[in-house]
């Protein structure tokens, strides 16, 4: 449940899922991604009746007495379109894949190329000790898009992209966690779109070449920025106070052939990729949007401010506001300050800024570039100096005491980010602040709180709330006119301004578990990931990421209805992640996401199931080193 950082499991589903969509295919035994496809523009049986609102049914948990649908992805929800004059039509959703990692597909170029497969900084694959390509059982973030000047050779159809990327690899062959020290693949898919059906297929699969970037360092969530790229992450930063780090030593021998070449400060930012027309990529880099544990930030309407979670323990909720619309390599970035107004259950907190500097990506690479160490910018401490001169802060779920050295602000800032956001007075005591979303018409965002415990709880910070340990999602109050911890007026009209959490997306933990072996409520959410809001259908699309549910779940929730229905469940260990939603892509709507590592056994949450489900999920996914990346099928045309 946890490595070297604490977090919790990394299980994906990726559902890309489209507008409204036609009814169905079976599931696929093992898949493990998913969209829903269907038509933004279509007609009900009734031609003057428009489209209103749409709903979902809630699918059963699955239970031992169908243990294959434990063990695989199982979708038996459906979409209810309700017209204007009364009537209402129900359409069931499935699942289809486009591959299984570790699969041979189409590299448009007439040969093939490993799905999920790992390389080095020259483009080789990177091998096993049986001389075979290392491949993920974790796909992550995902973005789907499409470009008017699009020209790839074998779409028969539209030409649709899609962006996935691959989190880690959980083991080797030999059992051995392989947790962060491989660099991690992301890959843009040409997909040809039937113009009748929305159906989605695959024709070439093309590896980013990440080289520039240094390679990618656990990338995790993801989103679509407002102008077509790809917002991908970089989670868990390594730590650049300590004087050794194996995983990073690991993870550079294996990038560059070498263990010296990584250095901690050229991970933890926020790599950007660009689709080209040929279904080619390109990525670079911003060094300016803190050095944080990035997970599914969000992009607001005026193109500028970008609110991000922290998916750690004792994190910050930040913003970013780019000095251009459209351009992320300069801007202002803030940490939050949380007031608390209520500690029941998840609790509330009024939200002011707290500003920790001004910085370009340029010039924050140069530093990097340059071979600036963590002692050229704070001296750090894990036990007390018995010094005013030091400030004791959270990190990493402990207590440091920390030092600036004089005139390195902006350094601490953007590449000791967690530190300095500290020192400044921001509330670093979130638990794994994860997606972000917004809901453009009501100006709310919403944040997954995946686990809050730890020092959310325990009552020694500015956050100390009752829990539940399955988490929540919060609400964002989004307003303008706000001001700095210093006065200076803050620059967008889309700054949090309160959080709380809704009683229909927490979670409930349970005293004892289930009959199953579930420790939360498992007609509730818990430990909400990925989210994402669909402004046509007026839902929040829920994925888990839960040490508390025996099979995690992607779930619908209705912001006006406030009903949650459950859409879909994963293979039992497996967790929901890559969620995304598109309102319209040639007149289709899309909902993607993935899971990650079936067969994550935990205990004592898996042990009433784990004997029987193991030799499924195996026979399923590739003896457990594979996982799906797909669509859900079987939504209506939306008019």
């Amino acid at each position: 449940m946890s490595h070297s950082i604490d977090q919790s499991r990394r299980r994906t589903l990726k559902f890309l899922a489209g507008a409204p969509m036609l009814p169905l295919a079976t599931g696929v035994a093992g898949a493990s991604s998913f969209m829903l496809a269907g038509c933004v523009g279509g007609s009900s049986s009734s031609s003057s009746a428009k489209f209103e609102s749409v709903s979902f049914t809630s699918m059963a948990a699955p239970t031992l007495s169908n243990a294959a649908e434990m063990a695989t992805t199982s979708v038996k929800s459906s979409m209810v379109v309700n017209y204007s004059n009364g009537t209402s039509k129900t359409y069931a959703l499935g699942y289809q894949p486009f591959f299984v990692t570790g699969d041979l597909v189409s590299d448009g170029k007439g040969g093939q190329i490993r799905a999920g497969g790992y390389f080095d900084i020259n483009g080789a694959p990177i091998l096993d000790a049986n001389g075979d390509q290392f491949f993920s059982d974790c796909p992550d973030g995902s973005s789907l898009l499409k470009l008017n000047n699009a020209s790839v050779a074998g779409v028969s159809g539209n030409t649709v992209f899609a962006v996935v990327q691959f989190e880690y690899t959980s083991r080797n062959a030999a059992g051995d966690s392989m947790y962060g020290k491989l660099p991690s693949p992301i890959a843009v898919l040409t997909l040809s779109q039937d113009p009748k059906t929305g159906h989605l297929s695959l024709v070439k699969y093309h590896n980013v070449d990440t080289s520039a970037a240094k390679g990618l360092w656990i990338t995790c969530g993801a989103s679509l920025s407002p102008w077509n790229t790809h917002l991908s992450s970089e989670e868990y930063e390594p730590d650049a106070t300590l004087a050794s780090n194996a995983q990073l030593e690991a993870f550079s021998t294996n990038l560059f052939g070498d263990a010296a070449t990584a250095k901690p400060y050229d991970y933890g930012h926020m790599p950007e990729v660009t689709v080209n027309p040929d279904g080619t990529g390109t990525i670079k880099k911003h060094y300016c949007m803190g050095r944080i544990s990035h997970e599914l930030v969000q992009v607001m309407p005026d193109e500028r401010t970008v609110l991000m979670g922290d998916d750690a323990t004792s994190g910050g909720l930040f913003m970013f506001i780019a000095d251009t619309a459209r351009d992320l390599s300069a801007g202002t970035l803030y940490v939050a300050k949380w007031t608390q107004v209520s500690g029941v259950g998840p609790g509330a907190g009024d939200i002011s800024w707290i500003r920790l500097g001004h910085a370009t990506s340029a010039e924050i690479k140069a530093l990097v570039d340059g071979g600036i160490k963590s002692s050229d910018i704070m001296d750090v401490k894990t036990s007390d100096p018995s010094d005013a001169s030091y400030t004791k802060i959270w990190f990493n779920g402990k207590n440091q005491w920390v030092k600036l050295v004089p005139g390195m602000e902006k350094a601490a800032a953007f590449l000791e980010t967690h530190r300095y956001a500290g020192l400044m007075g921001g509330s670093m005591a979130f638990t794994k602040m994860e997606g972000t979303t917004v809901n453009v018409k009501d100006k709310i965002a919403y944040s997954a709180m995946s686990y809050i415990y730890k020092t959310m709880t325990d009552g020694k910070n500015d956050i100390h709330v009752q829990g539940p340990v399955a988490g929540a999602v919060y609400e964002h109050v989004l307003a303008g006119g706000q001001k700095d911890s210093g006065g200076a007026a803050i620059n967008s009209e889309w700054v949090s301004t309160h959080m709380s959490a809704p009683a229909g997306v927490t979670g409930e933990d349970l005293a004892t578990a289930d009959a199953l072996g579930n420790l939360a409520n498992a007609n509730k959410i818990a430990n909400p990931d990925n989210i994402k809001y669909a402004e046509k259908m007026r839902t929040l699309f829920i994925g888990e990421d839960s040490g508390n549910h025996v099979n995690n779940f992607l779930w619908a929730y209705n912001v006006d209805t406030k009903t949650l229905s459950r859409v879909l469940s994963c293979p039992a260990g497996a967790e929901c992640t890559g969620l995304h939603a598109v309102d319209e892509i040639n007149g289709w709507t899309y909902i993607m996401s993935n899971f990650q590592h079936a067969g994550d056994w935990e205990s004592p949450l898996h042990d009433v199931v784990k004997d029987t489900l193991d030799p499924l999920v195996k026979a399923n996914y590739k003896n457990r080193f594979g996982a799906a990346v797909g669509y859900i099928t079987g939504m209506p045309e939306l008019d």
